[in-house]
C-alpha cells in the first residue's frame, strides 16, 4: 500500500513508491528490498557515505534542504518520507 499525502494548495502528493524507486536506485538495489521502516544502515548495509548520497539526491530532487540535526532522522524510507512531506507541505 502506498502512503501519499496532498498539499492543500494542489500540489502533487508525494508518493512513497516513487520515493522507495529513487532510493533503491541510488543504493542499486531492489525496490522491494527497501522497506518503509527497513534501517538503511542496519538492514540494507549503507555506509554513511552513500546515506550522504541518498540525502543530496533527495535535496537536489525535490528543492529541500536538510539541516545537519535533520540528517541523523533519516535513518528509513518512512522517516525520509516524513521529513520531505514536512519540508515540501510547510514551505
Amino acid at each position: 500500500m502506498s502512503v501519499t499525502y496532498s498539499d492543500p494548495a494542489g500540489a502533487a502528493p508525494l508518493d512513497m513508491d516513487e520515493l522507495r524507486g529513487i532510493v533503491a536506485d541510488i543504493l542499486e538495489v531492489d525496490a522491494t528490498d527497501v522497506a518503509d521502516d527497513a534501517d538503511f544502515m542496519e538492514d540494507l548495509e549503507v555506509d554513511s557515505l552513500m546515506a550522504l548520497e541518498v540525502i543530496v539526491v533527495l535535496e537536489k530532487k525535490y528543492g529541500v534542504k536538510f539541516a545537519e540535526a535533520e540528517l541523523r532522522q533519516v535513518v528509513s524510507l518512512r522517516q525520509a518520507h516524513d521529513l520531505l512531506t514536512q519540508k515540501l507541505y510547510t514551505r
